[in-house]
C-alpha cells in the first residue's frame, strides 16, 4: 500500500534551520506531485509548498517564500522541505502529500491530494 514517511521534525531556535524528508512507498513517485502543508493548533492545515511530478515547477506560500525550498530525488522516492531562518509561527505538524500528475494549477490545494503522511512536529522557540 502506499506509504508517505515524514521524518525530521524537532525543536530548534528562531532564525534556526531544519530539513524534513517524506519517503515514499506503494506508488510510482515520478509521477507525483509532492506538497507539503501544516497544521498548528487550532487552525486549519495551511499550504506550504509544491513541487510539480516534472521537477519543473514549484510553488510556495507567501509566508515561506525565501526561507523554504522543496526539493526532490526521484531516485530515492524522497521529498524534502529545507526550512531556513525559521520563525515561531511556523511551529506546526507538518504533513507531506501526494497526488499522481497534479496540474501546476492545483497543486497548492490540500483537497487535491489523496495521500498523506503521518505528520512530522516542528516547534521554533523564541
Amino acid at each position: 500500500q502506499v506509504q508517505l514517511v515524514e521524518s525530521g521534525g524537532g525543536l530548534v531556535q528562531a532564525e534556526g534551520s531544519l530539513r524534513l524528508s517524506c519517503a515514499a512507498s506503494g506508488l510510482t513517485f515520478s509521477r507525483q506531485t509532492m506538497g507539503w502543508f501544516r497544521q498548528a493548533p487550532g487552525q486549519e492545515r495551511e499550504f506550504v509548498a509544491a513541487i510539480h511530478w516534472s521537477s519543473r515547477f514549484t510553488t510556495y506560500a507567501d509566508s515561506v517564500k525565501g526561507r523554504f525550498t522543496i526539493s526532490r530525488d526521484n531516485g530515492k522516492n524522497t521529498v524534502y522541505l529545507q526550512m531556513n531562518s525559521l520563525k515561531p509561527e511556523d511551529t506546526a505538524v507538518y504533513y507531506c502529500a501526494a497526488r499522481d500528475t497534479l496540474s501546476v494549477a492545483t497543486m497548492t490545494e490540500s483537497a487535491r491530494y489523496n495521500y498523506w503522511g503521518q505528520g512530522t512536529q516542528v516547534t521554533v522557540s523564541s
